[in-house]
């Protein structure tokens, strides 16, 4: 329980889980429709989707870059 101002507050968190995602510019969209459908119990906490551009991409083992490296 936190206290603010002389009140008693129960403060309950929800466990949070961060999940990163590249995928192809063409497939971003089923990316999307697939996470939201997964993780969608209606309930508070079923969390965010941000969509960023990736500027770059690189396979450390083969050297390949863009999208051939996704």
């Amino acid at each position: 329980m936190a206290a603010s101002a002389g009140a008693e507050h129960n403060v309950d968190f929800v466990p949070k889980l961060k999940v990163e995602v590249a995928v192809k510019e063409a497939e971003k969209y089923t990316a999307v429709d697939a996470i939201v459908k997964a993780s969608n119990t209606g309930e508070i906490g079923d969390g965010k989707v941000f969509v960023a551009p990736v500027a770059e991409a690189i396979r450390v083992r083969t050297g390949e870059t863009g999208e051939s490296a996704l």
